[in-house]
């Protein structure tokens, strides 16, 4: 199963306990395939670097080259204006379909108002865990 997860998710799983934390620990498990573009990677690292500011005893830089490691790259594709409530959420579903993933997950409302566009699922860290991890 291939996943996007937004900048939220990934950065509240490294920073934070919680499902976020679960979610990514299941990514590392290999229960799921991530998939970012790098414009994706670029804000992981943007936003993990101004957290790293404030809880400065935690070293993001191993996580997220490991996040750019192992994670499938791909090229976004082109996705209309009008797919998306916040034009900055647009990458998330744009690297979902070119990166063949079904799955987006995000604590943002105005990406999950994105759900079932291109038959795109996008769902809260909650729903991703009780749907896809808890089997």
């Amino acid at each position: 199963m291939k996943v996007v997860l937004d900048t939220n998710v990934l950065i509240s799983g490294v920073f934070f306990s919680g499902l976020p934390a679960r979610i990514l620990a299941a990514w590392a498990d290999s229960r799921f395939e991530l998939v970012a573009s790098v414009e994706v990677l670029a804000e992981y690292r943007r936003v993990a670097e101004r957290l790293h500011k404030r809880f400065s005893s935690i070293d993001v830089n191993p996580i997220l080259d490991l996040v750019t490691r192992e994670t499938r790259i791909v090229e976004p594709a082109t996705v209309p204006v009008s797919a998306c409530d916040d034009p900055d959420d647009l990458k998330f579903l744009a690297c979902a379909l070119s990166g063949g993933a079904r799955i987006v997950v995000t604590g943002d409302r105005a990406l999950l108002r994105a759900s079932g566009f291109q038959g795109l699922e996008v769902v809260t860290p909650r729903e991703f865990v009780r749907r896809h991890l808890e089997r």
